[in-house]
């Protein structure tokens, strides 16, 4: 099942990064990933479920980068980043099928896949900041 959820999130994670890099058309470039990666049933309806819920929240999940990510604009952001950022952000406040341990360590995960050497530091420091203010409030 995680290894499922996993690869889930990799095709909602490359097209999340496509539509941000180019004009397409988000169910176009969803189809396409889901058919070309062979994901099963289970699998392609939470890449869908992940992709929509971070489009439809893409203003929120913005602020919530630019509040906890402050060194650095979020335009400039590398783009694999910024989306892995976004579906974790997505997963930890508005998700919450995850824990929240499993949404942070996906996170990390991805971005030593298709990040940076400096990706996953990164990453986990965003989100870090971002659990400690949200457990602060709480």
């Amino acid at each position: 099942m995680a290894r499922l959820r996993r690869k889930a999130r990799v095709v909602a994670l490359q097209v999340l990064y496509e539509l941000d890099c180019s004009s397409h058309k988000p169910d176009d470039v969803i189809s396409r990933l889901i058919q070309d990666k062979g994901l099963q049933h289970e699998a392609a309806n939470f890449s869908c479920e992940l992709v929509t819920g971070v489009l439809l929240n893409t203003q929120e999940i913005n602020k919530v980068i630019r509040e906890f990510a402050t060194a650095f604009p979020l335009e400039q952001i590398a783009a694999i980043d910024r989306n892995i950022l976004r579906l974790a952000i997505f997963e930890v406040l508005f998700h919450n099928k995850a824990p929240l341990k499993v949404a942070i360590d996906e996170a990390v995960e991805l971005a030593k896949m298709f990040g940076s050497e400096a990706s996953p530091k990164f990453i986990n420091g965003v989100l870090g900041s971002l659990v400690t203010a949200r457990i602060e409030t709480t």
